[in-house]
């Protein structure tokens, strides 16, 4: 039975977890300091609880975490298997710029740790649906091939260490970035009035655009605290002499403005649900 261990049991985590225990793989986690909710989604998932050490006699282990955790899911995984004469290969699946990802493999320096860069892109798997898929950069051996053996979707890239990751942020930085585009500028249509003939000319003019934010915004209002980070992340990987990483900090603070409202009074998620009901009527 193959034993890929996953670190990370939030949304896209439980559902790979799930997809992989469909095609007969053992998944253990490690869920030490988590909290309720997640240590229920994970056991829900059929994801197996156990020590820090015990991860390492997996066959894999994939890192799939917020941007903000990934450094420190990597020292985790490079601690315990420093001693080893065969670790595990370890995975980095998160929305980090390459910059990132050269610091995250440093903290492998001196160990047998074969550490490849990868990147999801589509949401969680759904059972009966192929997808999401993941691109994996720096594995010549294929070691990315026992998660095709389980039921995921692989694509490898011919790049460096740190080609995966830089794909993902410019997919993110379009997709996402868009949808903080969108909120941003509603918001400020509703302050002015402009709102609803905004939105009645999207749907005349630009209807693609329309059904898109219509759809985006609100399955963001759950994940925006997660965007925060990778947001920062795009800025990061554009670097400080592109204007447009100014426009990635930005983003960032729009969804950290949207965390905000969605932990505390949601003004601003009515606001936009309101909109959004309003286009239903137009």
């Amino acid at each position: 039975m193959p034993n890929i261990a996953i670190i990370g049991s939030g949304a896209m985590g439980s559902a790979v977890a799930r997809r992989l225990i469909a095609h007969g793989a053992m998944v253990p986690t490690y869920l030490q300091g988590r909290s309720e909710q997640t240590i229920a989604r994970a056991k829900a998932a059929g994801m197996v609880p156990v020590s820090r050490q015990e991860l390492t006699r997996a066959d894999l282990i994939l890192s799939i975490v917020p941007p903000a955790e990934a450094i420190r899911v990597a020292e985790l995984v490079a601690e315990i298997s420093s001693t080893l004469p065969e670790p595990p290969p370890f995975i980095d699946l998160n929305a980090i710029a390459p910059k990132t990802m050269q610091a995250l493999a440093a903290r492998f320096e001196g160990s047998r740790v074969e550490v490849l860069d990868g990147a999801i892109i589509g949401g969680p798997p759904i059972p009966g649906k192929s997808g999401p898929t993941l691109y994996i950069s720096g594995d010549p051996a294929k070691r990315s091939r026992l998660l095709e053996d389980c039921g995921l979707q692989i694509r490898r890239l011919d790049g460096p260490l740190g080609a995966a990751s830089a794909l993902k942020m410019c997919y993110a930085g379009i997709n996402k970035g868009f949808t903080g585009l969108g909120a941003a500028v509603l918001l400020a249509a509703s302050r002015s009035g402009a709102a609803e003939s905004l939105m009645a000319e999207l749907s005349e003019s630009l209807p693609d655009v329309d059904r898109k934010l219509s759809g985006s915004i609100p399955d963001m209002y759950a994940k925006a605290y997660r965007w925060v980070a990778e947001m920062q992340e795009i800025a990061d990987f554009l670097g400080e002499d592109d204007p447009a990483a100014t426009i990635f900090r930005g983003m960032a603070d729009v969804f950290s403005r949207m965390a905000s409202d969605v932990e505390g009074d949601r003004v601003l998620v009515g606001q936009l649900d309101e909109i959004i009901a309003r286009r239903e009527k137009i």
